[in-house]
C-alpha cells in the first residue's frame, strides 16, 4: 500500500514538473510586410507571436535587431483596453522597431481578450500574468539575455510596470510614461468607472478593494528598491493628471526608491510635444542599467 501511494506521488510530481517544462512560446511567425518610410527595416526583425499565459493563448509581438545576440530585452506594456490601444503592425515597426534597432530584444503582449487573444481582459487583474509570463518566453528565444530585462509601460501600461514588478524580480531597470498609478483619481471621468465597471471582475461589489490592488500609490512599500525607474508626464496631459506621478515621486522618497522624474511642460498624454525627446531618455536609460550595467544609485543622504 505506501508502495502504491508513493508511485501516485511519484507520478503526481512527474505531472507538474512536465507541466512546468512546457514551452511557453506557441508560435512565432516573421512578418513580412512593412509600413513605408521605415529607413531601418532592413537592420531589425519583425514576428507576431502566440503565447502561453493561465492556460490561456495571448498574442503579441516580437521585434529584434538582425544583428548578433544575444541581446538585451525590453517588456513593452500597452496602454488602453480592448481594441483601443490595441498593438498595430504601423505601430509596432514606428515604435517597437525603434528601440530594436538600438540592439534590444522587444516584446510585447496585447493581453488576454484583445488581439485575437483568448479569456478576458480584467484591466491590470490576473491581465498583469500576461505580461510576467513574458519573461518564460523571452528564455526561449536565443537571441534574448534574460539576465538584462527591462519594462516600458505607457497609461495603463505603466501601471501594469507597476504591478508585474510586486511579482518578478527579473525586472533591471522600467520606464513609465502618463501612468495611471490612482485608480481612484481616474474616476474623475466619467466614462472610467464605465471601464472599470465592464473590465474589473467584481468590481461592483469589491470595488475599493479593486481599485487599491491596481493603484500603486497604495503598496508603494511593495515596490523594489533595486530597480532604478524613469517616470515621463506631460502637465497638460487631461487623460492621467500628472499629479499621479508627483504624489508617487513623493511616496518614493520614503521608501528611497531610485527613480527620476520628469514632467514636459505644455505636453500631453503621449508626450507628443517632446516624442524625440522622450525616446532617447528612454533608451538612455535603459543603455545605463542593462547595456551599460550601471550600478544602482546611491539613495542614501550623502554629500557636504
Amino acid at each position: 500500500m505506501v508502495k502504491k501511494f508513493s508511485t501516485v506521488i511519484l507520478l503526481f510530481l512527474g505531472v507538474v514538473v512536465f507541466a512546468q517544462n512546457q514551452p511557453k512560446l506557441l508560435l512565432k511567425k516573421e512578418l513580412q510586410t512593412t509600413p513605408a518610410k521605415i529607413s531601418y527595416k532592413d537592420s531589425i526583425e519583425v514576428y507576431s507571436i502566440t503565447y502561453a499565459s493561465d492556460n490561456l493563448k495571448v498574442n503579441g509581438y516580437l521585434v529584434q535587431p538582425k544583428t548578433q545576440g544575444p541581446h538585451p530585452v525590453i517588456i513593452f506594456n500597452r496602454g488602453g483596453n480592448r481594441d483601443f490601444g490595441e498593438l498595430i503592425l504601423p505601430y509596432v515597426y514606428r515604435f517597437l522597431g525603434l528601440l530594436a534597432k538600438e540592439g534590444y530584444v522587444v516584446i510585447a503582449s496585447q493581453y488576454r481578450g484583445n488581439g485575437g487573444s483568448e479569456g478576458t481582459e480584467e484591466f491590470g487583474g490576473s491581465d498583469v500574468d500576461d505580461v510576467v509570463n513574458l519573461i518564460d518566453v523571452l528564455a526561449e528565444i536565443k537571441e534574448a539575455d534574460t539576465t538584462r530585462i527591462g519594462m516600458y509601460g505607457w497609461s495603463r501600461g505603466g501601471m501594469m510596470t507597476l504591478r508585474a514588478l510586486t511579482e518578478t524580480n527579473k525586472i533591471k531597470a522600467a520606464v513609465v510614461g502618463g501612468a495611471l498609478s490612482d485608480m481612484r483619481a481616474g474616476l474623475e471621468r466619467p466614462e472610467i468607472e464605465k471601464v472599470y465597471s465592464e473590465l474589473i471582475p467584481n468590481y461592483t461589489n469589491n470595488k475599493e478593494a479593486e481599485l487599491t490592488k491596481r493603484s500603486a500609490i497604495e503598496w508603494v512599500d511593495k515596490l523594489p528598491t533595486n530597480v532604478p525607474l524613469l517616470m515621463l508626464h506631460g502637465n497638460a496631459d487631461w487623460r492621467v493628471k500628472c499629479e499621479q506621478s508627483l504624489k508617487l515621486a513623493i511616496e518614493f522618497e520614503k521608501y528611497r526608491i531610485p527613480y527620476r522624474l520628469v514632467i514636459f511642460e505644455g505636453s500631453d498624454h503621449g508626450i507628443n510635444e517632446n516624442k524625440s525627446e522622450v525616446n532617447k531618455m528612454v533608451l538612455n536609460w535603459f543603455d545605463r542599467f542593462l547595456k551599460n550595467n550601471e550600478p544602482l544609485p546611491d539613495m542614501k543622504y550623502h554629500g557636504r
